[in-house]
């Protein structure tokens, strides 16, 4: 078939929707498909067998689009929709496969030009929306009602997790396939080298790896983090990712908490490092506060052979349970007495470690992965073809 994927963001960069869009890119294009990619004006050029990436025109003064709603991301929508509107009338697209907020682009493009769409749902964009700007509350029936209407309509709905399948299906989507995301170890080849940023020691270190959006709970690892240290001296937390305004943020709350001495913040890292960054932890952690879906982060979690520690909230808990994770409260008392915890206990540090590695070997698999996005097409080629083909004369 041959695909116009939606990508309203900067790519290739190394953050979670850019690296779920390059995993889908690698897998369709393996599998024989013909891809355009349309995306911003920024990011990384990179070059995918089978595929061209088409970018918008820069937008006036719009530069470092960041990840999530945000105004600029907005304005860069405008031009984004028109390109797309071109694309189709010229291009005879079997099928546009549409992220994020896209959808209702490719919704626009299904009933004004007839052109049939997948709908790759990784987040519930109301409450996405909702949770960013509170003051749109008011508006999230309106938003429900597109969000319906836009699963409606897909051909094919790929939720990544057990809510997202649930919301697709209370819409009344026309097929919904669950398509979770994986670790990234598998899927992205990785660096031996140690990491070479963080200085050697002797205690038990915290590792958080993402980005430093309010919704990720940072605030709240740094205040968990701060009354741990207290009981526990050889501890230390890294935090890795972040923009430089965010970073110098948080470090500065690490002064005014007590535990500069005891936090590290190493910026950014490359994907490919992934592998050597989880070697580098004890415990990993992710305190997310919002959200529904799984992070992308937890499969890359599960798969390091590291003990994961998360907030025991639905974000995570349909991936995580006490066989595999420790999970605590989202309050700052709660999580440090799970970080005491697991940093006065190797033997639990290990069991939590083991079980999360076989299980995510077994179900969170890239093989499984490709297969299931495989099948989807397979059957969603088929489905087209039947529509498309003429009625037989008799």
């Amino acid at each position: 078939m041959k695909i116009l994927l939606l990508a309203p963001h900067p790519f290739y960069k190394d953050r979670g929707t850019p690296i779920a869009v390059e995993l889908l890119i690698e897998t369709l294009a393996a599998q024989g498909h013909e891809i355009d990619v349309l995306t911003y004006h920024e990011g990384e050029d990179r070059a995918y067998a089978n595929t061209r990436i088409r970018r918008i025109a820069p937008p006036p003064f719009v530069r470092n689009v960041p990840a999530g709603i945000s105004l600029k991301k907005l304005i860069c929508d405008v031009p984004f929709f028109f390109k797309a509107l071109g694309m189709v009338r010229r291009g005879s697209y079997s099928v546009v496969h549409a992220t994020e907020e896209s959808v209702f682009i490719a919704l626009w493009l299904q009933r004004f030009c007839g052109q049939p769409y997948v709908y790759d749902m990784d987040s519930s964009l109301p409450q996405q929306v909702v949770e960013t700007i509170p003051a749109l509350a008011l508006l999230s029936p309106l938003m429900r009602a597109f969000e319906r209407a836009a699963i409606r309509h897909a051909r094919l709905v790929l939720p990544v997790c057990d809510n997202l399948m649930r919301v697709a299906r209370e819409a009344g989507a026309r097929e919904a396939v669950l398509l979770r995301d994986i670790s990234l170890l598998e899927a992205i080849p990785q660096e031996d080298r140690p990491l070479s940023e963080l200085p050697a020691f002797d205690g038990v270190t915290f590792l958080y790896s993402g980005n430093l959006q309010e919704h990720q709970g940072i605030d709240l690892l740094l205040q968990s983090f701060a009354l741990a240290a207290r009981r526990v001296t050889r501890i230390r937390l890294v935090v890795v990712g972040g923009a430089k305004a965010q970073v110098d943020r948080y470090r500065g709350m690490a002064g005014r908490l007590g535990v500069a001495g005891q936090t590290v913040f190493l910026g950014p890292l490359p994907v490919r490092r992934l592998k050597a960054t989880c070697a580098a932890a004890d415990v990993l952690v992710s305190p997310r506060l919002k959200g529904q879906n799984t992070p992308m982060k937890i499969y890359t979690y599960l798969d390091s052979g590291r003990a994961v520690l998360a907030t025991d909230l639905p974000t995570h808990t349909e991936v995580l349970n006490p066989d595999i994770a420790m999970l605590a409260a989202p309050h700052p008392e709660a999580f440090a007495e799970a970080m005491v915890e697991l940093a006065a206990n190797p033997a639990l540090r290990r069991d939590l470690a083991e079980r999360a590695r076989r299980v995510v070997q077994t179900e969170y698999s890239l093989a499984r992965y490709r297969q299931v996005l495989g099948d989807a097409y397979d059957r969603l080629s088929v489905s087209l073809s039947t529509r498309s083909a003429p009625a037989s004369s008799g």
